[in-house]
């Protein structure tokens, strides 16, 4: 169906962000969407923090978010804002790169206080990169997502079902982006 990128902005591969990424994409592949992972604790640090463009894996990070779809933005909230590990991602990314693309925000944090911090710290930043269409998102607390002990994590309900709509909510944009961008083919052809 449609490719989707999934930043993950949490310095930490222990991080219950990944809780909610890990629901979101088995959701997303569950409809059919191709999936490519961007994680900060998993890119090269040095080639990141030095905006490397050269560096194979920065190139595949990039390249995944261009020849997307739809991009998921996932970041741990540290001091009333995005991780500065997604800054750094955010930062390489050219400036009309995430122009017509829907973007989902996920963001957790330790407390509801900081759940302003998509409209403040977040949005300002996607729309500089050309990104005019941010859907409403999923902001967690850290005690909704629990760790397992056999690995993997598990969800209260009432965050499963917030983050299954978001999903449904991305699915049906991409969808509409899809039945525009027919149409506009046909009126040309």
């Amino acid at each position: 169906m449609a490719r989707i990128a999934i930043i993950a902005g949490s310095p930490s591969l222990g991080s219950r962000l990944f809780g909610l990424t890990e629901h979101v994409e088995e959701r997303l592949r569950r409809a059919g969407n191709d999936i490519a992972w961007i994680s900060a604790a998993e890119l090269p640090s040095e080639d990141l923090l030095r905006a490397n463009f050269g560096s194979p894996a920065i190139k595949a990070a990039l390249d995944a978010v261009e020849s997307a779809d739809a991009v998921v933005i996932a970041s741990p909230v540290y001091k009333a804002s995005y991780s500065g590990a997604l800054k750094t991602i955010l930062d390489l990314i050219p400036q009309k790169g995430l122009q017509g693309k829907p973007v989902l925000p996920l963001f957790i944090g330790g407390t509801i206080a900081h759940l302003l911090a998509v409209d403040y710290a977040l949005k300002p930043v996607v729309a500089s990169l050309g990104g005019t269409h941010i859907l409403g998102g999923v902001f967690a607390v850290d005690q909704w997502v629990s760790r397992l002990e056999n690995g993997g994590y598990a969800l209260e309900e009432q965050l499963r079902e917030r983050m299954d709509e978001a999903v449904a909510e991305l699915n049906r944009e991409l969808a509409r982006y899809r039945q525009i961008n027919q149409e506009q083919v046909v009126k040309l052809g």
